[in-house]
């Protein structure tokens, strides 16, 4: 319940961005205004990014409205936009992250979390160009989160409403995402978790790359703590 979803600062107010109309949500044409973004990435392009769940309060995705939107940052005007359909969105996905890697195909990667609370979570791979997608790791334990797991944020336990409406752990598959400088890995990390892992994305740009050599290039990298987000830099360092 808020005015806008994506907001630019504007001597020194908040106003929304790109525009005000895009900002209102319109379940009647729900790929061509914001439903529920979730994050924003400025590229080496000069676009920025605008990645729209089109769940509020994590309720399944409106159907079509789940998309990647990229505006062009030198004139504020949308250049392309990327909805996801039935094969890659789930009935339960929530799509949390997504990082970039202009150096493999016409024009990029792109790299997703699925996020979701009450399905499998994975990783989606995207191609901007055709602006074709695929699913990976929706059977990987890594991707799904540590069942065990339970948060604790000042002393109390983070609950949400089982399906039979007993409170029980939050959980939340896979949800940050970082990728490395030369490209090879991608870093993700469950949100009910406190490992980081790695997986190479020669296999994940693949789409002929079987799901065993995909879940097979896995690594589980330790424990990081418990974070939501994360971001690498140039020296190989991951940040949660």
């Amino acid at each position: 319940d808020v005015p806008f979803s994506v907001g630019e600062i504007v001597g020194g107010h908040v106003v929304p961005y790109p525009d005000a109309r895009i900002n209102r949500a319109d379940p009647a044409h729900p790929a061509a205004s914001f439903i529920r973004v979730q994050s924003v990435v400025a590229d080496c392009r000069n676009r920025l990014w605008i990645l729209d769940t089109a769940a509020p309060k994590f309720a399944p995705p409106l159907q079509g409205g789940a998309k990647l939107v990229a505006v062009d940052l030198s004139t504020n005007k949308v250049v392309k936009t990327i909805v996801f359909g039935p094969k890659v969105l789930l009935p339960r996905s929530y799509i949390g992250n997504v990082r970039f890697d202009f150096r493999y195909g016409k024009e990029g990667i792109a790299y997703l979390t699925d996020s979701s609370e009450y399905g499998p979570g994975g990783i989606i791979v995207v191609d901007l160009a055709s602006g074709d997608a695929w699913r990976t790791l929706s059977a990987h334990p890594a991707a799904q989160g540590d069942p065990s797991f339970v948060g604790v944020v000042e002393g109390m336990t983070m609950n949400v409403d089982g399906p039979d409406g007993n409170p029980e752990p939050l959980h939340v598959a896979s949800d940050g995402l970082a990728l490395s400088s030369d490209g090879n890995l991608l870093y993700f990390a469950p949100l009910s978790s406190r490992h980081l892992y790695s997986v190479a994305t020669r296999f994940l740009r693949n789409r002929d790359a079987g799901d065993d050599e995909v879940e097979a290039s896995v690594r589980d990298l330790g424990e990081k703590g418990a974070s939501d987000g994360l971001a690498s830099d140039a020296s190989g360092a991951v940040y949660a």
